[in-house]
């Protein structure tokens, strides 16, 4: 599926990337090329840091894969997943609105100039007190809550807000990468009192929040929360509350092979069933991170060190699971276990059995273990597709390796941009 020209007109159109070089490539094998081009002007420069490179044309892609999927849920980017400025340029210009978790994220979203307060939801379970006290005085007014003492930090804090309640995704749907709502959620029990308690502080509860975890395999996870999401609207019909109006189903989407087109469907139809007669009135929302942020970013790696050991072939490259790898080890998709990546060298056909090291002296440093990769040499470059989520959010500069060093390039392909510029 194809962009809609429209939608990338829009992001390259936007103010906030008014001054910013995007290059377009032609389409057939351009992106490749754009990499190697972007490789010999560095050695010209005499660098060899890694660089990350977005493309514009795959973020518009997949939003317009979104609208078509889930037409009627609006979506709020994940800032966590991954903060590049660009990126939430692009993702405003597309009409998104943004999950904020921290002062810093609501102000790296309303720098942008054109994302009012109104597109941002502050969905963080549990605040720092400052951070209430910036979002009342900027005027985010929607947030999340879980704990009797949340509701007491806003009732003081930010009083004028609108809650949704956040709820703990039933067990048995948490079949994903990383539960998200291990550390988060109120538990059935604890719903009644939450409300009491919300409605004691006079603050409105507008809605039921879930997140079922990151990278969801099983998407009945989707229906079993929104089953949980509308005994919670129940409850707070029966204490007299006025009638709640948003629903945030979270993230844990994943844009490849199918995988958003079938959870979508499950989300649509969990959403007929248990709101049948819900619409117009239901607010519906989400919390996308992963599913716009990881493909859209490649990352390019040079090789520093290789090692022979029989038929097996080890190589060092400059960046590591302290570095763009960090999420990966984090929300435990990683340890060598990459899904894979692309030497820009290595013609030969013989393949060998290889590992793949981080360039510091954690011994547990190991990108990719196994891996069948040509046979290459010092200088070469590794290139890892699928990059942009929880990598730069998550790096460091462990080691003294500095990794704000990274760049990161723009571009889009001729073939879903209708400008000749």
């Amino acid at each position: 599926m194809e962009s809609d020209p429209k939608s990338l007109q829009a992001v390259m159109e936007a103010p906030t990337l008014s001054g910013k070089v995007i290059t377009v490539f032609p389409k057939d094998d351009g992106f490749n090329n754009f990499i190697k081009s972007v490789i010999l002007k560095n050695e010209v420069q005499n660098t060899k840091q890694p660089f990350y490179v977005l493309h514009l044309g795959a973020v518009a892609n997949l939003m317009d894969q979104w609208v078509h999927s889930l037409p009627e849920v609006r979506p709020f980017y994940a800032v966590k997943c991954n903060p590049d400025p660009t990126l939430l340029a692009a993702m405003a210009a597309l009409g998104s609105g943004f999950d904020c978790g921290s002062r810093a994220e609501i102000e790296s979203v309303l720098s942008l100039g054109s994302v009012g307060p109104d597109r941002i939801i502050f969905s963080n379970p549990c605040k720092m007190e400052s951070h209430i006290k910036y979002a009342a005085t900027v005027g985010v007014n929607l947030t999340t809550f879980d704990s009797l003492d949340e509701v007491e930090k806003i009732r003081k804090w930010h009083p004028q807000s609108s809650l949704l309640i956040r709820l703990k995704s039933p067990e048995d749907a948490r079949v994903q990468r990383q539960a998200s709502d291990s550390k988060f959620g109120a538990l059935p029990e604890e719903v009644v009192p939450l409300l009491r308690a919300a409605q004691a502080a006079q603050i409105p509860v507008v809605g039921v929040s879930f997140h079922v975890g990151t990278a969801v395999k099983n998407f009945r996870a989707y229906a079993a929360a929104i089953e949980a999401a509308k005994a919670a609207f129940e409850l707070a019909t029966r204490l007299g509350m006025p009638q709640m109006r948003v629903l945030n189903i979270g993230g844990g989407f994943t844009a490849g092979q199918g995988s958003f087109e079938e959870a979508a469907s499950m989300v649509r139809a969990a959403i007929h069933t248990y709101f049948p007669d819900a619409e117009p009135r239901l607010n519906l929302m989400a919390e996308p991170g992963r599913f716009f942020a990881e493909s859209a970013f490649t990352l390019a790696t040079n090789i520093i060190g290789k090692r022979v050991r029989g038929e097996a072939r080890e190589y060092w490259i400059n960046d590591g699971i302290h570095g763009s790898l960090a999420g990966e080890v984090a929300l435990e998709c990683g340890n060598g276990n990459l899904s894979r990546c692309m030497p820009l060298a290595g013609t030969s056909k013989e393949v060998f059995s290889s590992t793949v090291y981080g360039p510091t002296c954690n011994s547990l440093d190991i990108v990719l273990k196994g891996y069948w990769l040509p046979e290459l040499v010092v200088d070469d470059w590794l290139i890892f597709p699928n990059m942009g989520a929880y990598s730069s959010a998550f790096k460091s500069s462990f080691n003294g390796f500095n990794t704000s060093l990274f760049s990161t390039y723009v571009v889009t392909d001729a073939g879903s941009f209708s400008s000749t510029e």
